[in-house]
């Protein structure tokens, strides 16, 4: 069962429709859906994850139960404005020990929850990652798209985002045998409010994390996928090559969104690697 935190109006609880759910006294997970999904994306992992752990759920900006009196588009122009959104969750529910699960572009905003709360967070899960989904030339970097595939992708979202969802999701979802989980997708997309997923995919599509993973001290552990079009096997090396200290796991699994469409692989994935509370490389 979900327990909403206390719902005091302005709170950052509020803010992000934060509900705590598992073991009351387990160690804490705390779950960060990627662009175009919401919290309930985790629902197919949430039964693994929570028989021993604290699980704690929240909704980024824009997204799902997310109060959109509460959107600034100055301040999530950048993942930085993501990020100070959960230190401050954290803060607010006095969370430590925390370990980070982010999917997607969300493993980025994790590696910056990290090093601005360091005290808090004992490890960082990163799910299909990539520090930047350009090419870079200068540095022979393969990020799976070209400059221009990105401002046509980018373009076509400001023109037609109803018609762009249709086209995207299914493409990120993978696992083409399996055509519901794309429109499961394509729903999920749809319910984003079209201005917070241009705002969302500019900060996503137009940033570079990797010299700032190059900081990241705390543990981290990489999930990889096959067959993920967003994510591809140079992208998610490279996020590896640039931590200081990670593991990678090659899932059983295929496709972007692999807790979407292998949930058990991915939740035994994550519980056979977390580390025991105080430990750190």
């Amino acid at each position: 069962m979900r327990t909403p935190t206390a719902t005091t109006p302005g709170s950052a609880a509020q803010r992000h429709d934060v509900h705590v759910l598992g073991h009351p006294q387990g160690p804490v997970l705390l779950l960060l859906h990627g662009f175009g999904t919401d919290q309930s994306s985790w629902n197919r992992v949430l039964p693994a994850l929570t028989l021993h752990h604290r699980v704690v759920l929240l909704d980024q900006a824009g997204a799902g139960g997310f109060d959109a009196t509460a959107y600034d588009r100055t301040r999530y122009s950048t993942l930085d404005g993501y990020a100070a959104d959960l230190v401050e969750v954290c803060e607010e529910l006095d969370l430590h020990d925390v370990t980070l699960v982010g999917h997607s572009v969300s493993a980025m905003i994790a590696a910056r929850v990290a090093l601005a709360a360091p005290d808090r967070i004992r490890q960082v899960v990163m799910l299909v990652p990539s520090a930047r989904y350009t090419d870079d030339p200068t540095s022979d970097y393969d990020g799976g798209f070209s400059t221009e595939d990105i401002d046509e992708l980018l373009d076509t979202l400001d023109s037609n985002y109803l018609s762009w969802t249709a086209t995207v999701a299914p493409m990120v979802m993978g696992n083409p045998s399996r055509p519901e989980l794309g429109e499961e997708l394509t729903a999920s997309f749809r319910q984003l409010h079209p201005d917070a997923a241009r705002d969302f995919a500019r900060a996503t599509f137009r940033t570079d994390s990797r010299a700032l993973l190059a900081e990241v001290s705390t543990p981290v552990l990489v999930l990889q996928s096959r067959d993920d079009a967003l994510a591809p096997d140079t992208a998610v090396r490279d996020v590896v090559a640039c931590l200081p200290h990670a593991t990678l796991v090659s899932l059983d699994a295929s496709g972007h969104c692999p807790h979407l469409s292998h949930p058990d692989a991915t939740a035994a994935a994550v519980l056979a690697h977390l580390a025991p509370p105080g430990h750190r490389s």
